[in-house]
């Protein structure tokens, strides 16, 4: 299985990160991309991708910390070759952010991605006609829509831009029927999996603090909603994600 989001530098994991991160692979998780979320998770970021030979690293700043860009710097730390993509980046709507400043932080690390010819992870919160305005301006790049909340037919948009799209333990979750809908009408080859852990914990275990062993319940809802199998999915969302992050 491939995780192909989590925040395993969050504080969540301060107490006990390592043993998380080792029991993962007898869970059978094989890859993980830490998705860095401001500049001194970059830096966490890639301490994690240099300790754990399958992890690998996004770098990038969070619409929520997208005063404190430094467009150089990520530049220069994401010159490690087990950094993969930018992010976390892109544009949030549900909280009062100052949205200029977003709007500026975002194209500046889409040119980066683009003169660093990676792909790119998008945080995309009520921003849905905006980040596609956006992307558009930025045609080339391939990337991912981290999260995915958007309808089917904005799901369509982002799928002709040529990004894919990661679905969390939401997916599980008895009321997201608008999920459910995209999961079921776009195909496979444009599904990643993703964890967003310490958050989204999927069904049965919501509320509790998430990490990559849960992986396999939102791979299980995935593989019922298509009416496919389990390994059919795994297999797929691996290779999907291998293949956009150049890994393996």
């Amino acid at each position: 299985m491939f995780d192909s989001h989590a925040h395993y530098d969050d504080k969540a994991f301060s107490n006990d990160r390592d043993e998380v991160i080792k029991k993962l692979k007898d869970f059978k998780v094989e890859a993980v991309l830490n998705c860095a979320s401001s500049i001194e998770s970059c830096y966490k970021t890639l301490e994690l991708v240099k300790k754990y030979d399958f992890f690998y690293g996004a770098l990038g700043v969070h619409p929520e910390f997208s005063k404190d860009v430094d467009i150089n710097l990520i530049g220069d730390l994401a010159q490690n070759e087990k950094i993969v993509a930018i992010g976390e980046i892109g544009l949030d709507y549900y909280w009062d952010y100052d949205r200029n400043i977003q709007m500026k932080a975002f194209k500046e690390q889409l040119d980066l991605a683009r003169q660093l010819d990676l792909p790119v992870v998008i945080h995309n919160r009520e921003a849905h006609e905006d980040t596609l305005k956006v992307l558009k301006e930025f045609k080339g790049l391939r990337g991912v829509l981290h999260c995915f909340s958007g309808s089917l037919e904005m799901a369509k948009e982002f799928i002709k831009l040529g990004y894919l799209l990661g679905f969390t333990g939401v997916v599980t979750f008895k009321n997201a029927k608008k999920t459910v809908e995209v999961v079921k009408n776009v195909p496979l080859e444009y599904i990643l999996v993703e964890t967003d852990c310490p958050y989204m914990a999927p069904h049965p275990h919501r509320g509790e603090r998430n990490d990559s062993s849960y992986l396999r319940f939102i791979i299980e809802k995935i593989a019922e909603i298509k009416e496919t199998t389990f390994e059919n999915v795994k297999q797929k969302t691996f290779e999907n994600a291998a293949n956009l992050f150049n890994i393996f």
